[in-house]
């Protein structure tokens, strides 16, 4: 697979998942805008907990990794990727993480 194909998986999946956590978490958080309920929400059952578990560990995975690469490659921009990772969510972060991690580290 070429650098460029592997490039546009990246940001198409990372597109994908914005606009499907657009179209179902923005409608009922406008509707009603309890960020702290929503959060809770990802645990009201022992499979979503499951999942909602996963992705918070993705994301310290990814904190620590970023951090890492800050320090001894001296990557650049790794913390708008975190903030991502928060929302839409660890998806979009993590391959945007990658993208600007291919330009900077050759």
């Amino acid at each position: 697979m070429s650098e460029s194909v592997f490039k546009a998986i990246l940001l198409l999946a990372a597109l994908f998942f914005t606009g499907f956590f657009a179209l179902v978490v923005v409608p009922p958080l406008v509707e009603n805008p309890d960020v702290w309920g929503a959060f809770a929400a990802g645990f009201v059952n022992p499979y979503a907990s499951g999942y909602s578990t996963d992705v918070l560990v993705c994301w310290f995975i990814l904190a620590t990794w970023v951090v890492y690469e800050a320090k001894t490659h001296a990557v650049r921009y790794g913390w708008v990727c975190l903030l991502l990772g928060v929302v839409p969510g660890v998806a979009v972060g993590f391959a945007l993480y990658l993208l600007i991690r291919g330009k900077q580290i050759k």
